[in-house]
């Protein structure tokens, strides 16, 4: 199957310094989709709890925003372009337990609940 069919694969254009000659490589995203997979799942399983209100949309739209930032830093950048959802992630960690701690919520249970539901703005139902 030819390199530009195959969707795991994205050609990347790299002009050779000598001779003028550019040079086609094929660089494969078959890492970046297992990485982003993995995030995404294995986030989606650790801070559902946090995101129960939160409407469908924002949701699917930060991941298409992650994976269409990821996929596009992979043509310039190869497989460096990890770093991007990575680094971001440990900072939304970070950040986000920071948050927490500051609110008196519990990091990984979202405990309270009502008191969070307050904080972010959501309407309690009992």
């Amino acid at each position: 199957m030819p390199a530009t069919v195959c969707p795991a694969r994205i050609l990347v254009e790299k002009a050779e310094t000598q001779g003028k000659r550019s040079r086609r490589i094929a660089v494969d995203v078959k890492i970046e989709l297992a990485v982003l997979l993995g995030l995404a799942v294995v986030g989606q399983a650790t801070f559902a709890v946090f995101e129960i209100e939160t409407p469908a949309w924002r949701k699917i739209l930060k991941w298409a925003m992650v994976i269409g930032v990821t996929l596009a830093l992979t043509r310039v950048a190869g497989h460096w372009a990890l770093l991007v959802p990575l680094v971001g992630g440990m900072v939304g960690v970070a950040g986000h337990t920071v948050w927490c701690r500051r609110n008196r919520i519990d990091p990984l249970r979202g405990t309270p609940r009502r008191r969070y539901y307050e904080l972010r703005g959501w309407a309690w139902r009992d």
